[in-house]
Parts: structure tokens; sequence; C-alpha cells
């Protein structure tokens, strides 16, 4: 029996741009095509084309993101790219779409890799946040929806790929620059931020030596403002009233941000080819990446402020029970001048050699290291009217709660814009530190825990990943199957955190100067305006500069607060894989039957390092152990793609496959808070009483299906229908396990115990269940009804999902990232040069990760939002303008509806823990091509 060949339609569809088909068309069976008709559509459009053909010609169930020339991928950022896909949605970090969520599955669940390769994060978990990575220096995104036994990457809901340009595939010389002016559609929201910004690319292929060398280059400049106006509550307390109990608002923090993400990449790809039977390739990556952020605005305490709340202010909703107003009266705030940064360097070298032995045989050699480093500099400036809670003015401060989830609205009496007023200094008493108090004497004294004027989180976080894999594959002719491969990899990992914080004071404070410090005029930047909740202006100082010139003494929080210690830590995998895969080449009853089904067997060895962490109870201080501990598994990994040709336009797919997700890092750690009681053991009889990470986690597991109908009835347009089904089990929960704490000491008595075993709450394997769903995706170019039509069109996907998951206790359990309905729509006409698109992306209701006040990741629910974003542009060599010929312009207007992000902090409406306004953005881009 002959290979599968193409038809004439097929290849048509191919030419129009799709490199990976082309090659892959290559090695099965060369094909005349001297009577094609050659389909060539460019831009927009030609992307959209290279990603159907991307999607109908892979052996996975996938999708796919194209880029006609390096620098022109259809968004300015992967995420929001990625975001648009079928099945594929992303949540918003700082107003910026960053973490993607695959079919229901959080970022933690789906596996990321470039050129192939799984990648390290600047996150503390495994999920990767996509606004690290440019678009403008991607050639292209797959993300596989289905594995095979080949990808170096495990994923329950799958592997996201990012691409680099192979220069000699390209076939000719390419300079191309683009430029891009960014504007925030807030005016400044603090006196020293920045509203406006800018992006700068220039990308160079070329190839040498009779087409046997190529060389691709690309570097990318960006400074890109955000800006927000946060609605932000501690929590909802319950409070009485005529004998009822109901919520009340504990405490806010609303703030105005303004952020400059400030990032530098280049990226390297030289090829080498110098036989017809060896390619070689080598591919490097750097990202120079900071996030700075000016934050003030105002805390306010109220039921759990030392304020009096006056019953008959409360306003009651008695059907939702919540106190929509309220009055507090003497109650002090703290005036916040806070500033954050964040910076990351990623590198990542790759090199890939792929060599034809025989016609017959070929082999692949695959090395790789990338690593991440990223420091965290969260530094808080504390003013007010008097130190402590009984110092100083206070306020009758009443809130009137909006309708809807965009927060409160404040009332006030004093003017916190007066610097004679606003001072600095610690206005409420924060500071319940011994090695704080100790350090000033402040013991037995009224200004006990008074002591805390701000206060610095900074952590650190290194990820480092060195990959290596060997494999080889061997054509067949027969009735069944085209080509067998096999091969081993291997993966060696290691991420640390360093967790550290640390108080700070007023240099000038003392039992003797108690008081607070009028800030110095030469810090003075004037007043940012709170008018969004409600309390004017507050006053506006550069906090940086203050700390900088010695304004301010610092002592560790680690000292006293075991938190510290038990979020440092180190984690290593080591995994070895060894794989065979089998290519389908067949027919069913004269029908072609193609795809693959192998087997991956996955050995992991993990260990962590951290300490087991004990209070001394004699001298406050925390102490702390070395505690190592290994483990390790394996595990067997079936798969199954089928894909079944009923004509030139139809497939239908099916696809079945056991798949993993590991832990996340920071579950696996080996940092515990360690306490012991000599007096009696617990229900499990141990002594020792230990929480934190678990180091002996296992990865959750699932068996899954999918069932896919295809329809490509255009070069442009397809329509697709796809059920997926997966059978959770393994999953990670909240629990109970047994430690062995052999050589730590007892804290009140400083002695190694004769009991060593301990019960541990943390994370553990257990419960799961099940999850399905369905997927509808169109591709519709108008052209198809009337050639007038031409360049009109739209692209729209639909997913909806459903889970039923228990924990090992049989308690319902939502899945993270999980949205039960994700949308995308994309109108678009591109003819003669201009070009148009407005999209769509929308999901509901979620459970997602933030990082929280101390830097900690927290899971808070997530209201559903839709995005819209437009784009407008002119190519004036495709309108015929030769004395332009490689010049476009663009311009983009980002969240034209000004879509928030908001939380709540339980099922009730009322109580938003997040409201956050970003307002819109406008981008003026151009790109000249020689």
């Amino acid at each position: 029996m002959s290979m599968f060949k193409p038809s004439i339609l097929t290849i048509a569809l191919a030419t129009a741009g799709i490199s990976s088909f082309a090659s892959h068309a290559q090695e099965e069976q060369p094909t005349t095509k001297s009577d094609v008709e050659v389909i060539e559509v460019k831009g927009f459009r030609g992307s959209v084309v290279e990603s159907i053909n991307t999607k109908r010609f892979s052996s996975e169930v996938v999708e796919s993101i194209s880029a006609e020339d390096i620098g022109k991928l259809p968004d300015s950022s992967i995420a929001e790219s990625i975001a648009r896909l079928p099945g594929l949605t992303a949540q918003r970090l700082d107003g910026r779409a960053s973490r993607v969520s695959v079919r229901g599955f959080s970022e933690n669940e789906s596996a990321t890799t470039f050129n192939g390769r799984e990648q390290v994060s600047i996150g503390d978990n495994r999920g990767v946040e996509f606004d690290l990575y440019p678009s403008e220096i991607m050639s292209g995104v797959t993300v596989y929806k289905t594995p095979n036994a080949s990808l170096d990457a495990e994923g329950i809901a799958g592997v996201i790929d990012m691409q680099t340009v192979k220069p000699l595939s390209k076939g000719e010389r390419v300079i191309m620059f683009n430029g891009q002016l960014e504007q925030s559609g807030f005016d400044k929201l603090n006196p020293d931020a920045d509203d406006k910004g800018f992006r700068g690319t220039v990308s160079y292929i070329d190839q040498f030596a009779d087409d046997t060398i190529g060389v691709a280059f690309a570097y990318n400049t960006m400074s890109s403002p955000n800006q927000e106006k946060r609605w932000n509550s501690w929590g909802y307390p319950e409070f009485d009233v005529d004998g009822q109990n109901y919520s009340i608002l504990g405490g806010a923090k609303p703030f105005v941000r303004s952020s400059t993400l400030e990032r530098d990449s280049a990226m390297l790809v030289i090829e080498a080819a110098p036989t017809d039977r060896l390619n070689m390739t080598f591919d490097a990556l750097y990202v120079d990446f900071t996030d700075e952020k000016i934050l003030r605005g105002i805390e306010v305490p109220f039921a759990w402020g030392q304020g009096t709340i006056d019953p008959s202010s409360a306003v009651v909703d008695a059907e939702s029970g919540f106190i929509t107003s309220a009055v507090t009266q003497g109650q002090r705030v703290v005036v916040r001048n806070d500033v954050e940064e964040r910076d990351a360097e990623l590198t990542q070298f790759g090199f890939n050699t792929k060599y034809d032995i025989s016609d017959d045989w070929s082999v692949e050699f695959d090395a790789s290291r990338s690593e991440v480093e990223r420091k965290d500099w969260s530094l808080q400036s504390y003013s007010g009217t008097g130190r402590g809670d009984i110092n100083g003015d206070p306020d009758n401060i009443g809130y009137a709660f909006d309708g809807g989830n965009t927060g409160a609205q404040f009332s006030h009496e004093l003017d916190y814009s007066d610097y004679g007023l606003i001072q600095l200094g610690g206005p409420l008493t924060w500071g319940e530190s011994k090695a704080l108090n100790d350090k000033y004497g402040l013991s037995g004294t009224r200004y006990l825990d008074t002591a805390q004027d701000g206060f610095i989180n900074a952590p650190e976080v290194n990820d480092e990943l060195h990959t290596l894999k060997l494999a080889a594959s061997k054509l067949l002719e027969n009735d069944y199957l085209s080509k067998v491969s096999f091969g081993m990899s291997y993966r060696d990992r290691e991420k640390s955190k360093k967790s550290e914080g640390y108080y700070l004071t007023l240099s000038d404070f003392s039992l003797d100067n108690p008081g607070m410090l009028v800030v110095p005029e030469q810090y003075r930047l004037g007043t940012a305006s709170l008018d969004f909740i409600g309390m004017g202006d507050m006053i506006a100082y550069d906090t940086r500069a203050l700390v900088d010139d010695g304004y301010y003494s610092s002592i560790q929080e680690s000292l006293t607060n075991i938190k510290h210690t038990t979020q440092s830590y180190t984690v290593q995998e080591k995994v070895t894989a060894f794989f065979v895969q089998a290519d389908i080449n067949a027919e069913v009853g004269e029908l072609p039957l193609t795809g693959n089904f192998g087997v991956r067997y996955v050995r992991t060895e993990q260990s962590s390092q951290g300490f087991a962490a004990v209070p001394n109870e004699a001298t406050d201080l925390v102490e702390a152990v070395p505690n190592n501990v290994s483990h390790d598994y394996s595990h067997v990994l079936p798969s199954l793609n089928l894909s079944l040709v009923l004509d030139e336009n139809q497939t239908v797919r099916f696809g079945a496959a056991k798949t993993i997700s590991r832990a996340r890092l920071d579950e696996m750690n080996a940092s515990v808070n360690a306490s012991y009681n000599s007096e009696r053991p617990d229900e499990n009889g141990n002594y020792w009483s230990v929480s934190g990470g678990n180091p002996t986690l296992e990865p959750k597991e699932a068996t899954g299906f999918d069932l896919t109908y295809e329809n490509y009835f255009s070069a442009e347009g397809y329509f697709s229908a796809a059920v997926f089904y997966k059978d959770l089990s393994q999953w990670i929960f909240d629990g109970v396990y047994e430690v062995d704490m052999s050589g730590v000491a007892d804290p009140s008595t400083g002695e190694i115990p004769d009991n060593s075993s301990g019960t541990a709450s943390g994370k553990v394997n257990g419960g799961g269940g099940d999850l399905w769903g369905y997927e509808l995706s169109l591709a519709l170019p108008f052209n198809v009804f009337s050639d007038s039509l031409e360049g009109f069109g739209l692209i729209a996907s639909h997913t909806g999902i459903e889970q039923d998951v228990e924990d090992q206790n049989g308690n319902e359990y939502e899945l993270p990232g999980l949205s039960d309905k994700i949308e995308s729509l994309t109108f678009y006409y591109e003819n003669y040069g201009f070009q148009a698109r407005t999209s769509m992306r929308k999901r509901s209701d979620f459970k997602g990760d933030i990082y929280n006040a101390g830097y900690e990741t927290q899971q808070v629910n997530i209201l559903g939002e839709t995005i819209w974003d437009v784009q407008v542009g002119y190519d004036f060599g495709e309108a015929g303008v030769e004395s332009l010929d490689g010049l476009s312009v663009t311009f983009q207007v980002q969240n034209i509806t000004e879509e928030p992000f908001t939380t709540l902090s339980g099922d009730n409406a009322l109580q938003v823990r997040d409201y956050q306004d970003y307002g819109r953005n406008f981008i003026l881009g151009f790109s000249y091509k020689l």
C-alpha cells in the first residue's frame, strides 16, 4: 500500500504558508504541483490559513497561532492570542492576560514548552506567566489538547509549545522593524507615574553558503504603562443589629496603582544543513523583565478597627443579609505610599540535530538549559495623624456600597492631603514582634508594638532546568504503519525560593523621640486622587528615596515570624522517560486512517530541602533544623490518536491517553512548622504536630478521551465540533499524613524527644472525579457567500465544561481555573491593504490564584468577564503603493468596554474582595519590512 497522498486542495492550502505541513509532506511523498493554483493570502488572513492548516494536518487534536513573518502575531502579547483559541482562556494579572487555562484546568495543569522543551517559570509554581514572552519574537504557538508519546512534557490539560522561526525554511532575507506607542486610558493616577510607553522590535532572517546556513535574530524592547483604580476589602465579619447578625465591612485598602512593565528580549536562531541528511539548530532566548508599581491609598479599618460603630447608622439589606452602609466614629487610618518591583531574568539555550542515517533511519539529539532568576521588592510606607492606636486625630468614617460589585464609597472629615496633619510613622499598632520591641525597649511602655512604620517583602526565586533527548525513527512500508519512533529523555529541574521580610522604623524613633516625622519638602510629590472611593486627595511622596537616603532602619521579620522559614525551600526533580511510538497510515473501507499510538514510561526522583521551624518559647525567636525529604515514583502513559479522512474536507478524530500533572512546587516543599506536645499524643498516637509542605506528593492523574468532527469547507474556513472527557484521580487536597521528625529538638526543652513520629497537615493525594465538555469552533470567510464579501470573515468558538470532583472525604470540590463557559469571537476585514478586526473573549466565574499582601499565593472567587479589543491597520504594499511597499500601520484599543477584574470574599455578590478598574489602553504602531 502506498503512503497517503495529499489532494490538490491540500497542496494549495499548504502553499498558503504552512511550513510545518510542507516539510512533513516532503518527508512522506513528493508531489508535482505544476497544475496547482497557489492560494496566497497574507497578513492576518494568512495567519488564519496557516493556523487552520496546522490544525488540519496534525496527528493530534491541536490549536494553533501562526505569524506570517516574525513579529507579526495577531495580538500584542502571546497570552492574548492564546486566550482566543477554542477551549482556552486567560486570567489577568494587573490588567494583562498572563495565566492560561486549557479546557477548565488552571495553568498549573498544563505544560509549557519552547521549541518543544519544557520551560521554567517566574512564578512560585509551574504555571508559566506568558506576559514574560514577547509575541514580537515568536513565530507561532501550538496547543496540544491530546498528547503523543514523544512529547517531552506532561500536563493533564495539554501542552502549549511556543516556536521560533526556522531561517532555512523561510527561503529569503527578511529585515523588519516594528514600533509602537502606547497610551493608558487613565490620566496619571500617581504624580510620579508614566501613562505613555513604547515598544520596538528589529528582526533579521537570512541564509548563507548556498542556503546551508540560516540565521534569525530579533531584539525587542518595551516600556508599557498600566494603571488601575482598585477597591480591596479586608473581609466581612458579622455585626449585630437588633439581635440579628449581618455581614459588615471589616476594613478596606483601596488604592490607585501605576505600573510600568519594562522588558528587553533577544532571540537568536542559527540553523545549518551542510548536507541533505544533516540539520543542526541552535536557539537562544534572553529576557530581562522589570515590573515596577506605584501604589497609593488609604487603609481604612471599620468593624475590625478601634472606632465605634453606631448601630443606628447601619442600613441593612435583609434579602442579602448585608449592611450596605454604616458609620464608625473615632477611627484612625493608615495612609500608604507603596512601591513594588519585580525583576526577572530568563535565559534559554538549546541545540538540536537531526541526521538521516539512510532513507529509512534517522536519529535526533536535543539538549537545552533554561534558567530564571526573580527578585521581588515590595516596600510599604505608612503615615497618619499619630503613632499607634491611641495617638493622633481620629476620623468619623462612613461607607455606602455601590450597586453591583464595584465596592464602596467613603465619607470622611479629615483632610488627607494636608502634609502638616498626615506625617510619616505607624498610625496603628501593627508591629507585634518581640525582636522589634526589644530593639527599641518598648516592652511595658505605651508604645508597645508601635515601631512598625513600614515593611519590605523581599522574596527571591530561582528556577533552573536542564534537558536531554535522544531519539530514533525508522520509516516502514506496509499497509498499516508508516514509521516507528523510540527514544529517551532526561530532565533535571531545581526550583528554590527564599522568603524574607523586614520591619521598617523611622531612623530617629526612640522612646525619647516617639513621634511622627513631617515629610521633608524634597520628597513631596503633591497629591494623588482617591475620588473614586470618596476619600479625596492624599499626600504623595517618594518612598524609595526616603529609604535610600536612610530615613528608615530595618529588622528581619523572620527572627520571630515562622512563615518566612516555612516558605523558604528548594525542590528538585529528576525525570527520566522512555517512549516508543508508531505512526499509523492505513485504510478503513478505502478511507485513509492516520495517527499514532505509543507508550511513555516516566520515572521521577524528587527531593526537597527545607527547614523544620520551631519557635523558642524562652526567646520567642524562630529556630530551624534542616529537613531533607526524598521520594520517587513512576508512571506508564499510553496514548492513541486517530484521524479518519471522510473526504477532502471532512475528518473525524479520536484521542485517548493517560496523562499526569505534577504537584505545585510550593506544596512539595520540605519546610514545616513544628510543635511538640510532651503530655499526651494526638488521636494518631503522635506527639509532634507539623504543618507545611509535603515532599512526597505524587502527580494528579487523568484518563482522557476526545472525539472531534472537522469540516474544512474553504481555504480560510472550517467548522469543528468536539466532545471530551477526563477521569481524574489522585487529585491533591488538604489532609493529614505521618512525618518523621528524627533529630528535631522539643522547642520547650531543647532536647530531642524519644518519640519522632508526627502528624502533618498539608496537601495529600486522594479523591478525584470527572470533567467533561464540548467545543464548537468556526472560521467563516464571507467570500463563501459572495465574491463581493472578499476579505470579510469571523472566527468564533464556544466551550461548555462540567465537573464532578470530590476530595478524599467525599466533599465537593471546584477545580481552580474552571469556567463552565468560554467564548471567543473575532470579526475581521482584510483586503486591498486595509485591515480591521474586533475581538472578544468571554469566560464565566472561576477560582483563581492571586498574590496576597504577604506575596503568598491565595485562591479566590473571580467573577466572569467579557473583554473587547479592536484593531485597524493599513498595509501600503498590499494596497499597491509601491513607494511604500513593506510599510504597514496599526491602531489598537484594548479593553474597549473597560471590563473590570472582580473577586468576591464569599457567595454574597456584595462581599467584594477586589474591584480592579484598568480603563482602556491605546496602541499606535508601524511595521516596515525591507
